[in-house]
């Protein structure tokens, strides 16, 4: 999605926050500290290969480079939050290299999102749900595999890429890995081959634009990473089950 591009933040004091309904993201990590609160039905989120369900008032609240990802189960309504580190530049610097145990929190007060419109204001809301962690979870060291770091890589490499050539091959190229190795190490990281991630991913990426933009489904087609409109066409319809014209109704 639009808003996931640049990984979250590049720079300090950002804070962006945004609705979505019966939205799915495949796995992806940023920089950003990120924050999922369902505001209605249910939802998967999956931290660094942890499954947790959340229900309304759950707050998922994701770590710098941790991999997540999150599945609508049935219907959601959910507000997604991206802040940079130097928002809460004391607990980021105390708890810099450690991940918590649960990423999940039980959210109470319902807070006005749109009211957090000054730095002072969106401080005051953050440091209130770090201080909500801190009590709630214990903390471990993040241990980065070797396997790890070229599958971040990857990633990486497709969120920048995905509109334009991307294929496993152009990833060995660029990263200067065999082909093969990497082919087994991401089916083996991420459950999924290459290809298949990369149609997830183009198609959320498609479901964002047909939602918030007027563009021809032509366009979002190529805006997506796709040059052939009955491939997209096909691809879109087999991951949500709807064609494209019949998503923009809803």
């Amino acid at each position: 999605m639009i808003f996931f591009e640049k990984h979250g933040v590049e720079e300090k004091n950002t804070f962006c926050s945004f609705e979505l309904k019966n939205q799915s993201f495949p796995p992806h990590f940023h920089r950003a500290f990120e924050l999922i609160l369902v505001n209605e039905g249910k939802l998967i989120v999956t931290v660094d290969q942890k499954d947790f369900v959340l229900v309304k008032e759950h707050l998922a609240f994701i770590f710098p480079n941790q991999i997540h990802e999150f599945k609508t189960i049935g219907n959601s309504k959910i507000t997604v939050i991206l802040f940079s580190p130097e928002l809460v530049s004391d607990f980021y610097m105390n708890y810099k290299g450690l991940i918590p145990l649960d990423n999940i929190l039980l959210v109470a007060k319902k807070t006005d999102h749109t009211k957090l419109d000054t730095v002072y204001s969106q401080k005051s809301f953050l440091y209130a749900l770090c201080g909500d962690m801190v009590h709630s979870t214990s903390f471990t060291p993040v241990k980065q595999s070797p396997q790890m770091t070229v599958l971040y890589k990857i990633l990486l490499y497709v969120e920048r890429q995905y509109s334009a050539e991307c294929t496993l091959k152009t990833v060995a190229r660029y990263l200067q890995y065999d082909y093969q190795y990497l082919s087994k190490l991401f089916a083996q990281l991420m459950n999924v081959t290459f290809t298949d991630y990369l149609n997830h991913y183009r198609i959320i990426q498609a479901e964002h634009l047909l939602n918030n933009t007027r563009l021809s489904v032509s366009e979002v087609a190529t805006r997506s990473g796709y040059n052939n409109l009955r491939t997209f066409h096909r691809n879109f319809k087999k991951i949500t089950g709807r064609a494209p014209k019949d998503y923009r109704n809803i």
